[in-house]
Order: structure tokens, then C-alpha cells, then sequence
């Protein structure tokens, strides 16, 4: 019992999720701190595409 015990807890295969899930909370964080540029980003690539499109 005791050497499972710490086998469990040198186990190191849970750091990758914690990482991930960090870098998914930074990401989203700094999608609502900057919100109002990226929507008016997207929306100004967005015309520019519609209209070169209508020249081809």
C-alpha cells in the first residue's frame, strides 16, 4: 500500500492538464479584456473581404 502511495504521487502525468487548462484561462481572459478591438478587427477584415469580393 505504501508503495503505491508513492507511485501515486510521483506521478507526474496530471501537470500537462494543469498547464493546459492555465493557458486556456489566460487566453480567455485576455479575450475579454480586449473584446471590443478584436470584434472591431474582425469586422473591418470582414468589409474588406465583401468587398474584393465583389471585384472578381
Amino acid at each position: 500500500m505504501i508503495r503505491e502511495w508513492k507511485a501515486f504521487l510521483a506521478e507526474e502525468d496530471g501537470m500537462g492538464v494543469v498547464e493546459v487548462i492555465l493557458i486556456i484561462v489566460v487566453l480567455i481572459s485576455l479575450v475579454t479584456v480586449f473584446k471590443s478591438q478584436i470584434s472591431s478587427l474582425v469586422n473591418t477584415i470582414l468589409d474588406k473581404i465583401t468587398k474584393n469580393a465583389k471585384k472578381v
